[in-house]
């Protein structure tokens, strides 16, 4: 079954299989994979991220994804790494400038993940803009109302159940795959009904995910 899974999101990141609301986000990673270099230094990496964006500018202006302007009127809430707007009252606008990634590459590998893991809540890549000389990608994403706190005991049990053993706090290690999924606290859990919704998602991926 591990062999299974790896298959499985082997073929969506490099879009040899669909996942819910990935197109857009698979024929973006692509362009990154096929035009830049790769390194593991960290100055490769902050070089690397730079180039990226470069890159993502290009091929947003000639695929029609460069959004000039953004309807950001209805402010929701922020984080360190996203602004949340309500676009209608069934979903929500987030703008992200991937700074708890290291590559742009990553970031598009967290939401590709998280609609295959997560797809009631999956991320649809609406485009990209620029502000303040800073690039952020806009996702749309399903509204979810809380109805009661969530209980991170039942979250424990979700994740256990679908192979994700706790490693400290709020952060989960699937072993047998190489996945890793960081900060499942109650903010980005929302429990609505009595069922668990994965609204905010750090996924990330081990050396062991990339062996055969």
């Amino acid at each position: 079954m591990t062999h299974i899974l790896k298959n499985e999101l082997h073929a969506i990141i490099s879009g040899k299989s669909q996942v819910r609301c990935g197109a857009t986000i698979q024929a973006v990673t692509h362009q990154l994979r096929t035009s830049t270099q790769t390194g593991t230094a960290a100055e490769d990496r902050k070089q690397i991220k730079g180039q990226e964006a470069e890159r993502i500018k290009e091929f947003a202006d000639v695929s029609g994804l460069w959004l000039q302007k953004v309807d950001i009127r209805n402010y929701v809430s922020e984080g360190a790494e996203q602004k949340v707007y309500l676009r209608d009252s069934e979903h929500v606008l987030k703008l992200n400038d991937a700074i708890y990634f290291e590559t742009w590459r990553d970031y598009l590998h967290n939401l590709l993940l998280h609609n295959y893991f997560f797809p009631d809540t999956a991320y649809e890549l609406i485009g990209f803009t620029e502000i303040d000389h800073v690039l952020f990608a806009l996702v749309q994403q399903p509204f979810v109302i809380s109805t009661t706190p969530t209980d991170l005991t039942e979250v424990w049990k979700f994740m256990e159940s679908n192979g994700f053993m706790n490693m400290r706090n709020n952060d989960y290690f699937n072993a047998e795959s190489g996945v890793i999924l960081e900060d499942l606290h109650d903010e980005n859990v929302l429990t609505q009904n009595g069922i668990l919704y994965f609204i905010d998602t750090v996924f990330s991926l081990t050396e062991d995910f990339w062996k055969e």
